[in-house]
């Protein structure tokens, strides 16, 4: 919550580029490394300039973009997104091999690859320096303590459309952790046990279906962004929230990753993963006072980031000690809890905030 208390302070272009800049060097640090605490500090400055991105693309998709059109903008970002994790799958994970083709031998080839993306998000970091505008949000008033303005976003969320968007950026976040950690694992464990396979072979197999899923996730984003501007916010919210529900609750009855039924499954969490992501971060936008706009988003991030926690913690307990698709049932429940506190809120007014002005006689 502290990034979005200090863009707040002293503007986004300065904190978004130093996000970039954390995020090369932590990149830079794994290169480098060559025990476990050179690898936690490499992973404690990529966090940190994780958390400093996220926190600006909800912030400045809201500085930017005029209330009525930020759903279908961040269907965009959610694009990009998709895009992103695609090029670093069928490119830069390549790297390795296309340095050691070149001559140099492994510890070589990791270095470079690591050297080379640092190099390509310092790019990115200096076209945002120069690309944004400069300044801070323009407020009238008594200049407020930082660490003042983070509590006064983590008590906005007294207000109940707040309280409403910050849990289900608790889910959005935790979605993506359950993805990506226990379905791998689910695939690999049934593949060994029940098919023969090595656990190479069985990861590979798991990785085809999870690209259906995040095939998925990048068709619906757009999707998603168009509905988000065209109905209530709240009530868009409840959509994404019902169709995770409904695909992690299936996974109840499933055994076997690689069938036709887990696909299905995959597809929907994949549909819910952009859509909750899309639709909560436009909520936030559309609620977050001006003054507090940062401060208010940080929290929002934060809260994903508990949520990334509660997810592999609870979820690799479940899977352990209950059933593979424990984790996928668990958040499940979650979502199925923040559909109905989403129901619950649908009708009711929006708050204090100026910003739902324009949305109100949705």
């Amino acid at each position: 919550g502290l990034w979005g208390s200090l863009s707040d302070r002293i503007g986004r272009r300065l904190v978004t580029a130093a996000g970039f800049v954390l995020i090369a060097a932590g990149i830079f640090m794994y290169g480098c490394a060559r025990d476990i605490p050179g690898l936690l500090i490499g992973r404690v400055i990529y966090s940190a300039g994780i958390a400093a991105i996220s926190t600006m693309l909800i912030t400045l998709m809201a500085d930017y973009v005029s209330n009525p059109s930020r759903g279908r903008a961040t269907g965009y970002l959610g694009i990009m997104n998709g895009l992103g994790a695609m090029t670093a799958a069928l490119f830069l994970l390549k790297l390795p091999a296309m340095f050691k083709s070149g001559g140099m031998d492994a510890e070589g080839a990791a270095f470079a690859t690591y050297a080379t993306m640092a190099t390509v998000t310092l790019a990115i970091g200096a076209v945002m320096f120069f690309g944004l505008r400069g300044g801070r949000q323009a407020f009238h008033g008594r200049k407020t303590p930082m660490l003042h303005q983070l509590r006064e976003g983590i008590a906005e969320g007294r207000r109940p459309i707040i309280a409403l968007a910050y849990s289900a950026s608790f889910v959005a976040r935790g979605n993506l952790a359950v993805v990506g950690t226990f379905f791998t694992l689910w695939a690999s464990v049934y593949g060994s046990s029940e098919l023969g396979m090595t656990s190479a072979e069985a990861i590979k197999k798991g990785g085809g279906i999870l690209a259906i899923s995040y095939m998925a996730s990048l068709l619906s984003a757009p999707l998603f962004g168009m509905m988000v501007d065209r109905m209530n916010r709240v009530s868009a919210l409840a959509m994404s929230l019902l169709v995770g529900a409904t695909g992690y609750g299936s996974t109840y009855w499933l055994q076997d990753p690689f069938g036709l039924p887990a696909i299905a499954s995959l597809v929907l969490i994949g549909m819910a993963e952009v859509g909750c992501i899309i639709t909560s971060g436009v909520l936030i936008a559309e609620q977050a006072p001006d003054r507090l706009r940062g401060s208010v988003v940080g929290v929002f991030t934060l809260t994903g980031a508990i949520g990334i926690l509660v997810a592999s913690v609870v979820g690799g307990y479940l899977f352990d000690h209950w059933q593979q698709t424990g984790p996928f049932v668990f958040f499940g429940l979650i979502s199925a809890a923040v559909l109905l506190w989403a129901l619950l809120l649908r009708g009711r007014p929006a708050g204090s905030s100026a910003a739902m002005a324009a949305t109100a006689g949705r």
